[in-house]
């Protein structure tokens, strides 16, 4: 993983959390942008999983306005998984297992290249039909993933000659729910195997706002609170994470599409709570 910037500067960094992150950051974004807070202005991005769809749209030329709006409809291209017990213990234990990361993270990923998801060009459907726009944008976007055959971390760009829909939809390639992507014969899982956040890759920015669905990590490492600290004292960093009425709204499956229009109004009003500290850290 290379350091995302240098020289100072705003950095927006949009953690995993499923299709319902994906509708509570919308949310949340709007509600912000409604209180004077315009974090669309950031000079880097950095998106992991639902992160990385809400990245892409942010900085696609969309309105936040139809962004939400698309949250708030009653039919969309998603579809509904949820990660059974057996799964998610699966994912703990690959995770949690002796040894040092990257392993940890190649162990899981060859259990995702054996598992049976739906078929690799339908979730791709559903990726690209997330994204108004499919070209990289101006702005410096990265995109989080990791190699399942090697367990090695890796950032997207635009300079990296991978399309963006690709790029998305590696980020979300959840381990053990949704098929590993293949990009240039290799292929990509994440749905925040290496952090949740990603937090570090924000690194040279002097101000940092971090909206993460989930900050749970086995590893504390991973968890954006560490990967803030990290960052240095003299960085300016909030992480705003579900209120208790946030929580209730995305409910206990993260990828129930069902929970959208919930999760996004939650994030909306959640705004008006978290601007003041938002601002004291944007501004």
């Amino acid at each position: 993983m290379t350091p995302a910037i240098s020289g100072g500067g705003r950095g927006l960094v949009l953690g995993g959390g499923g299709v319902t992150g994906v509708a509570w950051e919308t949310g949340l974004l709007l509600g912000l942008a409604e209180a004077g807070l315009d974090l669309s202005i950031a000079d880097i991005f950095v998106g992991t999983s639902a992160g990385s769809v809400v990245a892409a749209q942010l900085t696609s030329g969309a309105s936040l306005d139809q962004l939400y709006a698309a949250q708030l409809a009653s039919t969309s291209s998603e579809i509904a998984a949820r990660m059974s017990g057996i799964t998610l213990v699966r994912f703990m234990l690959a995770m949690a297992w002796p040894g040092d990361s990257q392993r940890a993270r190649a162990r899981l990923g060859r259990a995702a290249l054996r598992a049976k998801t739906v078929p690799e060009a339908e979730r791709r459907g559903v990726i690209a039909a997330r994204l108004p726009n499919h070209d990289w944008p101006q702005q410096r976007l990265l995109i989080t993933s990791v190699n399942a055959e090697t367990g090695a971390a890796v950032v997207f760009d635009r300079e990296s000659g991978v399309p963006l829909v690709d790029a998305v939809a590696a980020s979300c390639a959840v381990p053990l729910v949704w098929p590993p992507v293949t990009i240039n014969g290799h292929r990509y899982i994440d749905g925040g195997v290496r952090s949740v956040a990603n937090v570090d890759l924000a690194k040279g920015c002097d101000r940092v706002v971090v909206l993460a669905p989930t900050t749970a990590a086995l590893r504390r490492a991973d968890r954006p609170a560490a990967q803030v600290a990290a960052l240095g004292k003299e960085v300016r960093a909030v992480i705003v994470r579900p209120d208790a009425a946030s929580r209730a709204a995305i409910g206990p499956n993260v990828l129930d599409p069902a929970r959208r229009a919930l999760a996004a109004q939650a994030g909306r009003a959640q705004a008006a709570d978290v601007a003041g500290r938002v601002r004291e850290v944007w501004r």
